[in-house]
């Protein structure tokens, strides 16, 4: 049963391209398919999350992080009576336009394309959807809805939202998205904070002794220890993050449900004119802002994170270098385009870490990793 405040498919803004609807299925479960079938998403698997794919075989990827932040956001909707179609298909899209090499490889593309207009995730991730995906003879992208769309684009400056026309405006008018993509926001926070420390512990960067600064990972390992006196190792990492993710998750519900009892939105439209709604506890927003600056500090600025991602940025700054030098080393529609520095942009931002690395190789002459 869906909540007055949610959205609801059959009341959508619609696609940029009209169709018609599907026999067995409402708009939003179309636009999880076509995400799931992309090109793009299938790249993720590739994909840096905070370690680079050479480095193991068990650390997340920009796929997994999407897996686990549909998830929860599921998890989460199904309690507040929000679209679990659209959050799920806003969860496995929000990532599709991440670079290689993560956010080290995106800040090394802004930099490249600095001139050009920039280059930012968020918008990337819309322009796959709208116009860099080719699997429809009618249009190009995968003409998913106002409301997946909307979900998608976290943020962008007022320029790009002017640009950007429909799914722009609430930048404009300081409007919020949908609830649904609200969650997807606080659900992909949820997710990283959680794997980034399994995955720092996992590679031996971080270890249980220093996550004793952190009071949220202390609180829900002592809360494991009661419950099982002497549990240790692997065991004690899992359970701890496991309580650390429920009792996020529980704290979402409980301070969203008490948002909504203050501002009662009656519909969708309503929730948008509301100031945020779904969101964290003040102590739990507290709690993981300590968690946030623990990871910044000894997890994403370690010398063995900086050195390996900035490996990375050389190889997307030379690969810039090269294709806009001779856009002949592209393939050719992108060697074509009439805008050819965002045409090396998508072509680089579109590359898995693997593809990125032979390509640099291919082109140089070097082997950095």
């Amino acid at each position: 049963m869906l909540a007055p405040y949610a959205s609801d498919p059959s009341a959508s803004r619609g696609r940029r391209y009209p169709e018609a609807p599907a026999p067995t299925r409402n708009e939003y479960q179309r636009d999880r398919d076509r995400i799931v079938h992309s090109t793009a998403f299938r790249r993720l698997v590739y994909k840096t999350q905070v370690f680079l794919n050479h480095e193991g075989d068990l650390f997340r990827t920009r796929l997994t992080h999407s897996l686990e932040v549909a998830q929860l956001a599921r998890s989460i909707a199904r309690s507040l009576g929000l679209h679990e179609d659209l959050v799920e298909a806003i969860a496995l899209a929000h990532d599709l336009g991440h670079t290689p090499f993560g956010h080290a490889g995106q800040d090394a593309l802004h930099q490249c394309m600095r001139e050009y207009g920039g280059f930012e995730h968020n918008l990337q991730s819309l322009r796959v959807v709208d116009e860099l995906e080719e699997r429809y003879p009618a249009f190009n992208g995968l003409n998913l809805t106002f409301e997946t769309r909307e979900g998608i684009l976290k943020h962008c400056s007022r320029a790009d939202a002017q640009r950007l026309g429909d799914v722009g405006r609430r930048f404009l008018e300081r409007a919020q998205p949908s609830l649904e993509a609200q969650l997807c926001n606080l659900a992909d926070e949820i997710a990283y904070n959680a794997h980034d420390v399994d995955d720092g512990v996992r590679s031996g960067l971080l270890t249980m002794e220093q996550l004793e600064a952190v009071p949220i990972f202390v609180r829900y390992r002592d809360d494991a220890l009661r419950e099982h006196p002497g549990l240790g190792g692997r065991r004690l990492l899992f359970e701890t993050i496991r309580r650390m993710l429920s009792g996020q998750v529980y704290d979402v519900i409980d301070a969203t449900r008490a948002a909504l009892a203050e501002h009662q939105p009656g519909s969708a439209d309503a929730a948008r004119r509301c100031p945020p709604l779904v969101r964290f506890s003040h102590a739990m927003a507290a709690e993981l802002q300590v968690l946030k600056r623990f990871l910044r500090t000894h997890l994403y600025r370690h010398p063995q994170v900086v050195e390996t991602t900035g490996r990375g940025q050389r190889v997307v700054r030379e690969l810039f270098a090269a294709y806009r030098d001779d856009p002949s080393q592209m393939p050719p529609d992108y060697a074509a385009a009439e805008d050819l520095p965002r045409a090396v942009a998508d072509y680089i931002a579109g590359m898995t870490d693997r593809f990125a690395i032979r390509e640099h190789e291919r082109l140089t002459g070097l082997r950095l990793f």
